[in-house]
């Protein structure tokens, strides 16, 4: 079946369409914390996102900009806004489509079926991935693999090696990687990225990966 993340605040919506969606062979994953809806993503890998604008905390723009960091995962907005500036700002933030409440739900998932079959054909099992030489990170399941050997890595572990593997051979400064980390929150324990640095490399050694990451003295770290 497809999976459908539902991210809409208003539980009589949500559920409505969860249940229509159903019966068209679609099977709808309803998210209720909109703290992380980021990692949401990451962890149960939708094959499509239905994503209000107006939600608790950070908006569906933000939202769908942390999202496409990761994945291009098919994203229909549906919001109750018209104006013109809030259907340029869905599409410039990676969106696909923008729906307007209220909608009817046959054209809601007719628009689904003809979006994820567009998606289907211009990226056939497509496994999304970075790399630096022979290591390779799947941003889809937050995988590190070198060579035959694969390692499972956390949400700090993935960060910390996806901004390596982007800015490879060149030095990326901690506080670069603090930002990057914990952009959200508001206090900060400087020795936790040590610890996230030290539990990366032992798992990039378990694989094989030895001193690929570089400690360069008051200035950062470096992939080699």
């Amino acid at each position: 079946m497809i999976k459908v993340m539902i991210i809409e605040d208003d539980f009589k919506l949500r559920s409505m369409i969860a249940e229509y969606i159903e019966k068209w062979n679609f099977m709808p994953l309803l998210l209720s914390d909109f703290e992380r809806i980021d990692e949401q993503v990451a962890d149960n890998m939708p094959d499509l996102i239905l994503l209000d604008i107006n939600l608790p905390s950070f908006d569906g723009f933000y939202w769908c900009g942390k999202i496409r960091r990761i994945s291009s995962v098919p994203v229909i907005f549906i919001s109750s806004r018209t104006e013109n500036m809030d259907i340029v700002m869905a599409m410039n933030m990676g969106g696909d489509d923008f729906i307007h409440k209220p909608f009817s739900l046959e054209v809601l998932v007719a628009k689904m079926n003809a979006i994820y079959r567009r998606a289907s054909q211009n990226h056939p099992n497509e496994r999304l991935t970075i790399s630096a030489g022979d290591l390779v990170l799947n941003l889809s399941n937050s995988v590190a693999a070198y060579q035959d050997a694969e390692t499972s890595l956390t949400r700090n572990e993935y960060h910390i090696l996806y901004l390596l593997i982007k800015k490879s051979g060149q030095i990326v400064s901690r506080d670069e990687m603090m930002r990057a980390l914990w952009e959200d929150e508001q206090f900060i324990d400087d020795n936790t990225l040590t610890v996230n640095i030290n539990r990366l490399r032992k798992k990039l050694e378990a694989i094989g990966l030895f001193h690929a990451i570089v400690t360069k003295k008051r200035q950062g770290y470096l992939l080699q």
